[in-house]
């Protein structure tokens, strides 16, 4: 198998009418004042209409005895930035899927990870209002872990993947205590950190600040 780095060969003008994910929307709205106004946003057209959300983000919890609280990050080429971006496990809704079900299958196809239950599911969430409607939620999942899960050196062993064709994905176990200073370690490598990823990284770090009287 090829281990060549990705990269953006080529980038060109693409007809509305050949797009197959995304379409282009103009929006007629009338602001605080009563004025007439437009819009362009980029529309996702795979949205299910019984969820009405686009995808979910998955936080997988994994604990067990001796095993600090951990989550899994991973890396992936994002063509869109021409660049490896670190992000957590997600993926779209498909049409018989139920947000649960979708994160429970996506976890386990991108991670080799098989979750036990939900823990949270959070309220919808948009991505980037500025200019798309994508929308979102996150979901935490319970991933139990038992010594026979570790190796001879105390490391989370990394089960086998269900990836589809041309998916490339490289997935690390983190301590969520050392979260913040590994996605730092990743920038200065020149990774892009997704956005998501990296607010909970932070927000997380300040709580542990804050807890242990820092701030």
């Amino acid at each position: 198998m090829s281990t060549q780095r990705a990269s953006v060969t080529r980038l060109v003008d693409l007809p509305i009418d050949q797009a197959r994910w995304i379409t282009l929307k103009k929006i007629e709205w009338k602001d605080q004042e009563g004025k007439d106004r437009t819009w362009e946003t980029a529309e996702r057209k795979t949205r299910s209409a019984t969820a009405g959300v686009d995808g979910v983000a998955i936080l997988a919890l994994l604990k067990g005895a001796n095993i600090p609280l951990s989550t899994i990050i991973i890396e992936q080429f994002r063509p869109p930035v021409n660049a490896y971006v670190v992000e957590l496990p997600a993926g779209l809704i498909d049409p018989k899927d139920t947000l649960e079900s979708c994160a429970f299958r996506e976890l386990e196809e991108e991670t080799g990870f098989k979750a036990e239950s939900v823990v949270e599911v959070s309220p919808l969430m948009v991505c980037d209002p500025g200019m798309s409607s994508a929308n979102m939620k996150m979901v935490a999942l319970r991933v139990p872990l038992s010594e026979s899960d570790m190796d001879s050196e105390g490391k989370v062993r990394l089960p086998q993947q269900k990836l589809e064709e041309g998916e490339h994905i490289i997935r690390r176990v983190v301590e969520l205590s050392k979260l913040k200073e590994i996605i730092d370690d990743y920038m200065t490598r020149g990774f892009v950190v997704d956005a998501r990823l990296s607010h909970f990284a932070i927000g997380w770090d300040l709580a542990l600040r804050v807890q242990n009287g820092q701030i």
